[in-house]
């Protein structure tokens, strides 16, 4: 049957001071509606998106056990023995490899996909139709590993880039010819005119058995670790055995550790093209898009007022406090209620860095 994972780990730590050690960016109602009404979190977005494919008991969220409550109070919906949890961070080859374990565990014969809580995508339609092109591909490519590409719109340096090859027998889906980094601004222009690249969307479509077989082969120390997590007796030795061993496992990306040695083989990487507007909202001015903006480009969330100003991001999450601003341009101003933060648009980038220099001066306390 066909199942799908929403990654729900990460700490969003470019969102601070909005985005906390305790209150991740994809738990915060930071998303409009589709229809423009109402707001709602990133993950329960990404719970919506994906009911437009699959029944709720067969979507899995894998996440960092100290968020488990919050997630069980976000996806209401969510069955409790779909939550993963991990005891620690081990990056995704763990998490995705942790997940296809339990899954195959229930249905041997699972198709897995992996998406992130952290996208907006629209329309959902559109991205629903892709997803069901990658289970499609599996039917005909037991052994394939299917990447979602998107449609680039500019030739951005932030994302890495998936290279299509020739059409495969599924109509939407081509062979994977290369995968290529983060690239500098004249080789991303390249890319986006000659109309052979797609962003690589770090969403896949795969066998959950396939990439159980992957880790066995490229990563064996992970595969062994988690086959013995899983043979534990769920509940209580489960738990014990995920809490002694997944942190020792290396710590590995998924597209290291699985994508990168499979793209070498002809015909098992397969991408689909996701043509929708896409937002990784990993970044204060990436939010903006999120937020509608006035006459002059600022995009505002709160309880504001703004003269002469143009170009800012505001947020505060405290409807009784007031954030006034005159004759900023291009700033990012956040107010919570134990930490206002500023930056130019320019430095967003930064704010990671900013956050690490918070806590070795005050430790975790504002984390």
């Amino acid at each position: 049957m066909r199942h799908a994972v929403i990654m729900a780990g990460g700490s969003g730590t470019r969102l601070w001071p909005l985005s906390r050690a305790g209150r991740p960016k994809q738990l915060l109602d930071i998303v409009t509606d589709e229809g423009g009404a109402g707001r709602h979190s990133l993950l329960a977005e990404a719970f919506t998106r994906l009911e437009a494919v699959l029944p709720a008991e067969r979507i899995w969220v894998c996440t960092a056990a100290r968020y488990a409550d919050a997630v069980r109070a976000a996806l209401p919906r969510l069955r409790a023995d779909r939550l993963v949890l991990e005891p620690t961070a081990r990056d995704t080859a763990n998490a995705v490899g942790l997940t296809a374990a339990l899954v195959a565990d229930v249905d041997p014969d699972a198709e897995l996909a992996v998406v992130s809580a952290d996208h907006v995508i629209r329309p959902v339609q559109a991205f629903a139709d892709a997803l069901r092109t990658g289970y499609d591909v599996l039917a005909v490519r037991p052994d394939a590993l299917v990447t979602l590409g998107v449609t680039p719109t500019s030739p951005a340096t932030g994302f890495g880039y998936v290279q299509r090859g020739a059409p495969t027998e599924v109509p939407g889906a081509a062979e994977a010819a290369s995968f290529r980094e983060k690239p500098d601004r004249v080789t991303a222009q390249a890319y986006l005119d000659s109309g052979e690249y797609l962003w690589n969307s770090g969403m896949f479509v795969w066998r959950a058995r396939t990439v159980l077989d992957a880790l066995a082969d490229h990563l064996p120390e992970s595969a062994a670790g988690l086959a013995t997590i899983v043979a534990a007796h769920p509940g209580a030795e489960r738990d014990a055995a995920l809490a002694e061993i997944f942190p020792t496992l290396p710590k590995i990306s998924v597209d290291y550790a699985v994508l990168e040695p499979a793209a070498t083989e002809p015909g098992r990487v397969v991408v689909v093209d996701l043509d929708v507007d896409w937002l990784d909202v990993g970044s204060w001015p990436a939010l903006a898009h999120t937020l509608a903006a006035d006459e002059s480009g600022n995009a505002a969330s709160g309880l504001t007022v703004l003269l002469d100003s143009a170009g800012n991001v505001v947020v505060s999450d405290d409807p009784e406090h007031l954030v006034a601003l005159v004759g900023v341009r291009d700033s990012v101003v956040v107010h919570t209620a134990d930490v206002t933060m500023v930056c130019p648009v320019a430095d967003a980038e930064r704010v990671k860095q900013l956050l690490a220099a918070v806590e070795e001066r005050l430790g975790l306390r504002y984390s």
